[in-house]
Order: structure tokens, then C-alpha cells, then sequence
């Protein structure tokens, strides 16, 4: 029903006959996708991203593969884009059950590797633009090994939205080979041009981290979150979910490290507030509750690594 009113406004308006068809279709993909994912919201999730074009004799794929087995033994699923390569070994590491497959309808056939063909867990999206909405919206890690141009521009999405506030805060991890250089030249970039030139704060760089081994990028990922559960904004309150309380001594130091985020107040600790009534299954969390200023969000992520520190102290 919701689709078919939006159709028809578009269609008052005067939009064309192809405006009309790529809405619905778009719509039609999305409510499907999301379909297919709501049985899993309750489990996190990695989306994982390289190169289709490396295969078994690359030193990347065992490590996709273990990355994936390592994510999977933690409990969580790995969602990658269902083809070969770097994606069919994360598939292979994690193993069917704990597989989601993104496809992606091209003019050439792309199939979905064999762990994940068949799945009632495999979708096979027709535009770009959903495929990645997706990706984001149901994960809750990104992990970035070798790969072209597709795997950059997932990249530079996750890093966007989280830099932007257009995404709750993320781990996002450039996963590179032992002794490899891969990721060098663009961290570099990211380094000396963008945040030597001021188009990036020096926060900013907090946002994403780089790894050698397939169990460092699983340990930056859980590590996230450790102590750090979610967050949800109420109203002009930044409520951050911890999975156990911190003392109290530890809040009052956030609330001095981290003053030049705050719009006002203090950080404060305690109990859901009355307007997450609409969340029962996360009611029993301890809150941190702060005025974030909503401009400062690699200040966010250092905070969200902080409470993690903070939560690890005997």
C-alpha cells in the first residue's frame, strides 16, 4: 500500500513513465531485502568487502577465509557481495548459515559463488544504489580488504555516512596481507592530503584502522563492541547503550576528556529513558546520556573507543 501511494504522488507531480518504474522496482527490492533480513536483525553483522579477481593463491583469500570463521565463531554473520574471491572466502570461512549474499545484476552474468547460491539468504539487487543501502543499514562492521574500484566505493561510503552522522558509528577496518603495502598509498593520501589540507580533521582519522592478520581485524570489530552496545537519539539527548556499567570515576573522566563535544551539561550514567519504551529487549542496558553537539562525529568514535578502554579496567 505504502508503495502504491508513493507511485501515485510521483505520478501527480509529472514524473515520467521510467522515473515511475525505477521507484517501484527500487521499492519493490528494498521491501523484499528487508524481508529476507528481519528474521537476522537481532544478530550482528560484518559487511565485507575485495576483489572478486583474487583467487586461492592470493595471500588475501585464507585470510578472508579465517576472517569469516572468526566472525562466525563470535556469533555474528558476514555479508558480502555473493561473488568469488575475497567474497566466496569469507563465505567459505563463515559457512552457509552464517552467510548473507548481496548480489548485484550486471550486463555480464555475475554468479554467486556455490556456499551461498540457492540460499533463501542470497538477494540479488538491480541497482547500485539499494545494494548499498543495504549493505550498511543491516551491518554493523566494515571490513575493507584488497580490491578495485567496487571496494572503494563501499569503502568511501561507510567512511562517509559514519563522518557524517548519516550512520550510527561503525568499526571500519582496511585489512591488508603481512608485510603487504596495499592500503599504504591511500592511508597516505587520507594522512598528508586530507587531513594535512584540513579537509578532514585529525579525529576523523579515528574512524577507520588498519590490520595485517585476519584475527586483528576481528579483534578491532568485537573490541568495538566490548563495552559500547548502540545508541539512540532522544530528542537532544545522545543515549549510548553500554553492556555493563562503568564506575563512576571512569564517567566523570569522559565528561572532562570529551567536554568540547558536549552542546552542554555533563555525561551522566543511568537507566533507559521513557521514550526507548519502544525497545523492551534492550531496557535491562546501562545509558551514558550527553548533548552531543552533532558536528564532532570523529570525536564520537574516539569516545565509543574510550568507553571501551574504560570498560576493560579491572
Amino acid at each position: 500500500m505504502e508503495m502504491m501511494v508513493t507511485v501515485y504522488r510521483l505520478g501527480a507531480g509529472g514524473a515520467s513513465t521510467g522515473d515511475l518504474k525505477l521507484v517501484n522496482a527500487a521499492l519493490k527490492e528494498l521491501r523484499y531485502a528487508f524481508s529476507i533480513f528481519r528474521p537476522y536483525r537481532h544478530v550482528r553483522k560484518v559487511a565485507t568487502f575485495g576483489s572478486s579477481r583474487l583467487d586461492r593463491h592470493h595471500q588475501a583469500y585464507p585470510m578472508a577465509s579465517e576472517f569469516g570463521r572468526l566472525m562466525a565463531k563470535a556469533g555474528w554473520m558476514v555479508i558480502t557481495g555473493a561473488a568469488s574471491g575475497i567474497m566466496k572466502a569469507g563465505h567459505e570461512g563463515a559457512g552457509r548459515d552464517a552467510s548473507f549474499g548481496l548480489n548485484i545484476r550486471l550486463p555480464f552474468e555475475q554468479e554467486a559463488n556455490p556456499v551461498i547460491a540457492k540460499d533463501r539468504k542470497l538477494i540479488t539487487c538491480k541497482y547500485f544504489f539499494t545494494r548499498k543501502l543495504l549493505f550498511i543499514k543491516e551491518s554493523h562492521a566494515t571490513a575493507l580488504f584488497p580490491g578495485g574500484f567496487g571496494t572503494l566505493d563501499e569503502g568511501f561510503e561507510s567512511l562517509t555516512l559514519v563522518q557524517t552522522g548519516k550512520s550510527d558509528p561503525r568499526p571500519i577496518v582496511f585489512v591488508d596481507v603481512p608485510r603487504g603495502q596495499f592500503w599504504r598509498p591511500l592511508l597516505k593520501f587520507f594522512d598528508e592530503q586530507l587531513a594535512g589540507q584540513g579537509m578532514i580533521s585529525s579525529e576523523e582519522r579515528s574512524i577507520y584502522q588498519v590490520v595485517r592478520s585476519a584475527k586483528d581485524a576481528a579483534r578491532v570489530i568485537l573490541d568495538f563492541y566490548s563495552t559500547y552496545h548502540s545508541l539512540r537519539y532522544v530528542g537532544e539527548q545522545l543515549v549510548l547503550r553500554l553492556q555493563r556499567p562503568l564506575p563512576e570515576g571512569a564517567v566523570v573522566r569522559l565528561s572532562r576528556e570529551f567536554r568540547g563535544m558536549l552542546h552542554a551539561g555533563e555525561i551522566r550514567q543511568g537507566g533507559p529513558l521513557s521514550q526507548e519504551a519502544d525497545e523492551p529487549a534492550l531496557s535491562h542496558l546501562p545509558r551514558l546520556i550527553l548533548r552531543f553537539n552533532r558536528r564532532e562525529y570523529g570525536r564520537l568514535t574516539e569516545l565509543i573507543h574510550r568507553i571501551n578502554a574504560l570498560g576493560r579496567l579491572p
